[in-house]
């Protein structure tokens, strides 16, 4: 299921992808959502489909580098998400580390750069130790740049932001009418990073839930029924063929 926004002709199978660069989305983010969800449906514990969402994100993370998508950004971790029972939190922690030290290998043989957004409070120290090594490991990768969301909020993003530029007001290292859109994006935890193309969302849910509120605006909205640990290359495949049929006016009028 997609949102409806009106289309240009395009006859791409779902299973193949457009060859024109033009055609892709530079930066693909996700809300993978639904793992608890598919667990309970096969009367499995929450923590299986955490488990299983892991073999998601390895085959979503090595087709965009095949693809050659610029960004692709994942939401693992929402700053909500700690109101979660502790023992799934620390499962949480748990996958988190052993895929930053069990991908490495593939991470750099594809040529991709690892890079977090978010509040590291709250994150275990060893946790934090290793995704300070895969970071380091990976940034002179020039491949795909994944962008992991881990103990993100959009609003807090956005609040963490406007703090740092206030505090540049009162040391005046700015005045309050230097403020504008592109002084905010560069306080933003995605200062750099391209604005996302195409926002993807599974399980059926059709609500943002606190992702890259600011960095979305124009992004184009795909929506699976599908729970996270079902997603495919085909899906994948699917929501970049509809994004290549939308018109994208940007606030604009199609020539």
């Amino acid at each position: 299921m997609s949102t409806s926004i009106p289309q240009r002709s395009s006859t791409l199978s779902d299973k193949t992808v457009s060859q024109d660069v033009k055609l892709l989305p530079r930066h693909i983010a996700i809300i993978m959502d639904g793992n608890g969800r598919w667990a309970q449906q096969r009367d499995l514990p929450r923590i299986e489909g955490h488990r299983q969402g892991v073999s998601s994100v390895r085959r979503t993370v090595e087709e965009c580098a095949r693809l050659n998508i610029e960004q692709l950004t994942l939401f693992c971790l929402s700053s909500e998400n700690w109101k979660r029972p502790s023992h799934e939190l620390d499962f949480l922690m748990h996958l988190l580390e052993q895929y930053m030290i069990e991908e490495r290998g593939l991470l750099m043989k594809q040529g991709i750069r690892v890079q977090v957004i978010g509040r590291r409070e709250g994150i275990p120290d060893r946790v934090l130790n290793e995704i300070n090594k895969t970071i380091e490991l990976t940034s002179a990768n020039q491949g795909t740049t994944l962008c992991l969301a881990i103990n993100y909020g959009a609003r807090g993003e956005i609040s963490d932001a406007l703090k740092q530029i206030a505090c540049q007001i009162e040391t005046g290292l700015l005045k309050a009418t230097d403020v504008d859109e592109q002084l905010i994006s560069e306080n933003l935890y995605t200062s750099g990073m391209p604005d996302p193309d195409l926002l993807i969302r599974t399980s059926g849910e059709m609500r943002i839930s606190n992702f890259l509120l600011w960095q979305i605006s124009y992004a184009e909205l795909w929506v699976t029924e599908k729970f996270w640990p079902e997603f495919t290359e085909e899906d994948l495949h699917q929501a970049m063929n509809v994004f290549a049929t939308r018109n994208r006016r940007f606030g604009g009028l199609t020539s």
